[in-house]
């Protein structure tokens, strides 16, 4: 390091080490080296480092200085010079030498960086006991303008908006709403901009004669003089910069300043990154509280168009006894609809049995349904009444209904009609009172033409029927759901995750879900057992990009759709294509023309 040494008229001579880019020399007590003498100017010289040589030039306009008894108003300093400002006595060395009498201003370096580092101490122990985000900026913003002496100061964050950067000041001291308000908000855009492309934490000694900033407009319309910025870096992005300004002083920041800056700059990052992250998961569950409050039918969560028709039939048929069958893809959620109408009912207050048709073996199945008697069959040690009677007074669930046997189907008919069942065994019917909810993910209709389901019972089982759509097609419904299971198995499983990344929204919004909801469930429950960070991610999900379906070029939808229409439309006629395509508005050549493409597909290749 470098060093000057002042021979006082009196007293030992002081050795003063130049540690800054810009070491100011006068007889102000601010400055660098100080130098007690009423023949130097208040801020009489400075001494300029630009990384290879140092350089002394005068400060005010003809203060008198000479180098080895040459008088000079700028010049290049080597080791050895002789310097005299004023009438004071100063020697300049290279190199670093013991200090004969060590300067107050070099003991003042170390108390200050111990200083520092004590503040960084009780900044940590004070930003544990912020509440939020901006009181996590307030203190640091105090903390650093304490420590170094700035005028004015600013915490700004970054937020990408396209292939725009947009800064914003989340917190600022001694910055008049005036300037706030103003394009420049009181700060040095360009030099901001530059800490956030270069992500290098900077010192401008005196902002209106630098080259770099001289000609910006808001060093200009500020006068800038001092100027330390240090940027706010998570896993190598600029979120935000500390900047820190004083328009009088120049060369107020020393070099061991912008290091404790960025120190601090490096410190608040991590808690910085983690404030955001729980403000931004706070604000998420306030608006996942709201979305449920808004989007949930008693357990159902749902608000597009085909769930909302399904919760507008629901609220109708739960308040009558009339059957109703539940139908649509495995996993969509059937029996919730089921609990629904039972809570929705005048039966709430009884049983809601639940019978799996496709679980229980066929030799146990009419017994299971309707109960049986001592020594009806090998094992039936007593009497056992079956679901049926369980039932009495409440609703009786018939979950895969399709599953049924031909043999129990005519039993199940018989007892919906007579409200009536016989025990296995006995001959004695029995009265039950119930209301039948059924529901099936086959496809009834189609099993009735195969002879393997009766019309007469599907019709008594479906006076009402309500279909439940897949999850790919209930739009934005999946993030609802995904975050309320989230939430739900997160508190049961002890898990430390607290959401999820964009990128596993992007893929739970992508995923086709052939297992619906509940295989959203189960995926989210795997993820939450493995996961060892706070954000689950679409690895985590198994809904990366390999998972994804690829979307059908719009054209090619748009023909497969209307090829679909006019057969539909041909089949209701009878396969009349005139009077089809007088229906459909077109001429009989476009028919013609999709029956050609139905007969004749085109080939793969």
């Amino acid at each position: 390091m470098a060093t000057v040494r002042y021979f006082p008229s009196q007293g030992s001579p002081v050795l003063i080490p130049l540690h800054k880019p810009v070491s100011t020399i006068g007889r102000a007590v601010g400055n660098d080296v100080h130098l007690p003498d009423e023949t130097v100017r208040s801020h009489h010289a400075q001494i300029v480092f630009n990384g290879r040589d140092f350089q002394l030039e005068e400060v005010e306009r003809g203060a008198p200085i000479s180098i080895n008894g040459k008088k000079k108003r700028r010049s290049r300093l080597v080791h050895g010079d002789r310097i005299v400002v004023g009438d004071a006595q100063l020697s300049f060395s290279i190199f670093s030498e013991l200090p004969l009498e060590v300067a107050p201003e070099t003991s003042n370096i170390v108390q200050n960086e111990i200083a520092g580092f004590r503040r960084l101490h009780e900044f940590s122990q004070r930003i544990m006991s912020s509440e939020s985000l901006d009181d996590l900026l307030e203190t640091l913003l105090d903390t650093v303008l304490e420590l170094t002496g700035a005028a004015r100061g600013a915490v700004l964050l970054t937020e990408v908006d396209g292939e725009e950067t947009q800064i914003q000041v989340r917190a600022s001291r001694n910055v008049s709403p005036e300037l706030l308000e103003g394009e420049s908000q009181g700060i040095s855009d360009s030099i901001v901009r530059q800490v956030i492309e270069t992500k290098k934490p900077l010192i401008v000694s005196d902002a209106l004669s630098d080259t770099s900033f001289s000609q910006s407009q808001s060093v200009i319309a500020m006068k800038l003089s001092s100027v330390m910025c240090a940027p706010l870096l998570n896993q190598g992005e600029v979120i935000g910069t500390i900047y820190l300004a004083n328009d009088e002083i120049k060369s107020l920041f020393a070099r061991s300043q912008l290091e404790l800056l960025t120190v601090f700059a490096g410190h608040t990052s991590i808690l910085l990154t983690n404030a955001m992250l729980l403000s931004a998961l706070r604000a998420d569950n306030e608006k996942l509280e709201h979305e449920l409050t808004d989007k949930r039918f008693g357990e159902i969560i749902g608000s597009c168009a085909s769930m909302m028709e399904v919760f507008r039939k629901l609220q109708k048929v739960a308040q009558t006894d009339i059957s109703v069958l539940v139908t649509g893809e495995t996993g969509t959620g059937k029996e919730l609809i089921a609990r629904e109408i039972h809570r929705r009912s005048d039966r709430e207050q009884g049983p809601f049995i639940t019978v799996n048709c496709g679980a229980i073996p066929e030799n146990l199945m009419e017994s299971e349904m309707f109960g049986h008697v001592k020594g009806a069959f090998t094992g039936a040690v007593s009497s056992r009444g079956g679901r049926f009677q369980q039932a009495d007074g409440g609703t009786l669930f018939l979950d895969e209904v399709g599953e049924l046997t031909p043999q129990l189907q005519v039993k199940l008919l018989r007892a919906l009609q007579e409200r009536m069942v016989t025990r296995v065994g006995d001959s004695r019917p029995e009265k039950v009172d119930i209301r039948i909810v059924s529901a099936t993910n086959r496809d009834l209709e189609e099993m009735i033409a195969d002879g393997t389901f009766r019309e007469d019972l599907y019709y008594r089982l479906n006076v009402v029927n309500l279909w439940l759509p897949p999850l790919r097609e209930r739009a934005d419904d999946v993030f609802i759901i995904a975050k309320a299971l989230l939430s739900k198995y997160a508190d049961e499983l002890k898990s430390p995750v607290k959401g999820f990344s964009p990128q596993a929204l992007a893929g739970i919004k992508k995923y086709s879900w052939p297992g619906n909801i509940r295989q959203l469930e189960n995926r989210i429950k795997k993820a939450l057992v493995l996961c060892e960070k706070n954000l689950l991610g679409s690895e985590d999900l198994d809904v990366e990009n390999s998972a994804v379906e690829p979307l059908m070029p719009l054209e090619r939808a748009k023909e497969e759709f209307q090829r679909g229409y006019v057969l539909a439309a041909l089949e209701r006629n009878n396969g009349n294509r005139t009077q089809t395509a007088r229906d459909l508005g077109v001429d009989p050549r476009t028919i013609f023309r999709y029956l050609e493409r139905e007969q004749n597909p085109p080939s793969a290749g």
